[in-house]
């Protein structure tokens, strides 16, 4: 799917606020409400737009610590891949997870209440898992940039 100018400047609204109505779109795009509308629509239906969701304060949730994870397993095979994404997707704590090039094998990004729920979910949970060979934290001192739109 090819997207216009129009296209990329309604992405681009709808990122810093999905709350906007066809209204107040059709007055920044100057296209009418039912023609931002179906724009919408045919964005949602082809899937470059796949959900909606609310930016919460982890602070302001008593998560008062970020950290990064890095993780490389024992072995390399598909089932030690499986098992090890099973036991993440059990995890709220963790909030996003990719596997990589290079020495580690996946990448963690978690948070937690404090210093003590870090440590007891990498010393109680991911480290005795028999798939895991090695575990290295990286805590988060401050963000510079929230996390940001996609750049369309």
């Amino acid at each position: 799917m090819t997207l216009d100018e129009t296209d990329q400047r309604l992405l681009a609204a709808l990122q810093k606020n999905a709350h906007l109505t066809a209204q107040e779109l059709s007055e920044m795009l100057n296209l009418s409400a039912s023609q931002v509308g179906r724009r919408r629509q045919r964005l949602e239906s082809c899937g470059i737009i796949n959900h909606y969701a609310a930016r919460l304060d982890a602070r302001k949730l008593g998560l008062t610590v970020q950290a990064f994870i890095q993780v490389q397993l024992e072995a390399h095979g598909p089932e030690s891949a499986r098992t090890f994404a099973r036991m993440i997707n059990t995890r709220p704590e963790v909030t996003g997870a990719w596997t990589l090039t290079g020495e580690a094998d996946y990448l963690l990004r978690v948070y937690a209440d404090d210093l003590s729920a870090l440590n007891t979910l990498i010393h109680d949970i991911i480290l005795p898992n028999p798939v895991v060979a090695r575990v290295q934290s990286q805590i988060v001192m401050d963000q510079l940039k929230a996390d940001a739109p996609l750049p369309v």
